[in-house]
């Protein structure tokens, strides 16, 4: 550090200095979890190799042929999975060598939108384990006003927004009413709520109204053009306008929780409901209206789905995958920060873009992609572990 940096430093004020320590000691803490991720999972490449495993058959004779394959097998995979999620370095053009990482920008829109809405019932003490339904209906609504109803561009698609958003707030609201109202744990809630979406989309898709002419099996019309969210880099690339809705979502969520008087209130309810009711909040109007916002978020994770394209503008079974459910580790991963949840679900987004390359470039299962985000997620966890492994000190407590 330079006189100049070091005088800047001594001269900030304590909290400014504080807070800069702390996002230094994250990212250290963020950057040694990937590391140690990395390795495990690197470990792991190695023994699922068939070279790896014919050659460690006389280790003891020639080690060096299973340290060189092991060592080409863990590289070949990281490329390609770096290749398939950032830069593809043997693309003949730029355009081309930055396509995966717009696919990266494309695969984490609706995890962010789902990251967010676990993330916000966080700060008020509630456990959002319903994204997945709350993603479904969204896409239910969404869908149903993309190929049913005839509309001009960008109405249609305004709309369509606005039946998802719906949608997902109001799947959300149940179980913040009955939170509120009644006292139900809202993870059984919305657990439940999960599967209800799941068997209603499955039943709405035997309906006529819901089912592609000429098809028997579950799947619905196409929504229309004029319904669907526009390519923002071209039609070579499925970068859409959701990525950028996404973004403005994560500075509204940051806004509701750091600057407005709602956000006050449910940050003061999951710190304290018992105080926060004695300073006259209402608690239960508070716990209804996270939830409400919450569904809306992953609602739009569902329109984001059926209108931005991931499968091929049309609903059906799969159209949620695993989404939901990774929503919870985006939100864990980002530290229940919407600007943390937004880097986290471009991570996440990486991995899903990447795995697929690295396991048809290499022969790598795909479950190793898996195996990283646990990884990861679990030294996130526990950074007295990670402080352990690498002898890191701990902050000193202000």
């Amino acid at each position: 550090m330079s006189d100049t940096e070091l005088r800047t430093e001594l001269t900030a004020p304590v909290p400014q200095r504080r807070e800069r320590r702390h996002w230094v000691d994250q990212l250290v803490l963020y950057a040694l979890s990937f590391l140690l991720a990395l390795v495990i999972s690197g470990i792991l490449i190695a023994f699922a190799d068939p070279d790896v495993r014919e050659a460690s058959k006389y280790f003891f004779s020639q080690p060096m042929d299973t340290i060189s394959a092991a060592w080409s097998a863990v590289a070949e995979a990281y490329k390609a999975l770096f290749s398939g999620s950032v830069i593809n370095f043997s693309a003949y053009t730029v355009a081309d060598a930055l396509k995966p990482f717009t696919e990266t920008l494309y695969t984490s829109t609706s995890l962010i939108f789902a990251g967010l809405a676990v993330a916000l019932p966080f700060r008020a003490g509630l456990f959002n384990i319903g994204a997945q339904g709350q993603l479904i209906m969204g896409a239910i609504l969404a869908g149903y006003v993309g190929f049913t109803f005839s509309m001009p561009f960008p109405l249609h698609l305004l709309v369509a927004l606005l039946a998802g958003l719906v949608g997902g707030a109001l799947w959300g609201s149940i179980a913040g009413v009955l939170k509120s109202q009644t006292g139900a744990h809202e993870v059984i809630v919305t657990i439940m709520l999960n599967w209800i979406a799941i068997y209603f989309l499955q039943y709405l898709l035997t309906l006529d109204a819901f089912q592609r002419p000429g098809r028997d099996d579950p799947l619905s019309p196409a929504v229309a053009e004029t319904a669907r969210l526009p390519r923002i880099l071209g039609d070579d690339y499925r970068l859409n306008l959701g990525f950028l809705l996404a973004l403005g979502a994560a500075a509204f969520v940051w806004w509701l929780l750091e600057r407005s008087t709602i956000g006050f209130e449910f940050r003061a309810v999951g710190a304290n409901p018992n105080a926060a009711r004695t300073a006259g909040i209402n608690v239960k109007r508070a716990l209804t209206g996270v939830m409400v916002i919450a569904g809306g978020l992953a609602g739009l994770a569902g329109t984001n789905q059926i209108l931005g394209g991931a499968t091929e503008y049309a609903l059906g079974n799969g159209i949620a995958g695993e989404i939901g459910f990774d929503a919870i580790t985006v939100a864990l991963l980002g530290k229940s920060n919407p600007i943390g949840v937004v880097f986290a679900g471009i991570l996440m987004g990486g991995l899903r873009a990447g795995g697929s390359s690295m396991q048809a470039a290499t022969s790598t299962p795909i479950d190793i992609v898996l195996v990283v985000q646990s990884l990861i997620v679990l030294f996130l966890a526990a950074p007295p572990l990670v402080r352990k492994i690498f002898r890191l000190r701990a902050p000193k407590p202000q």
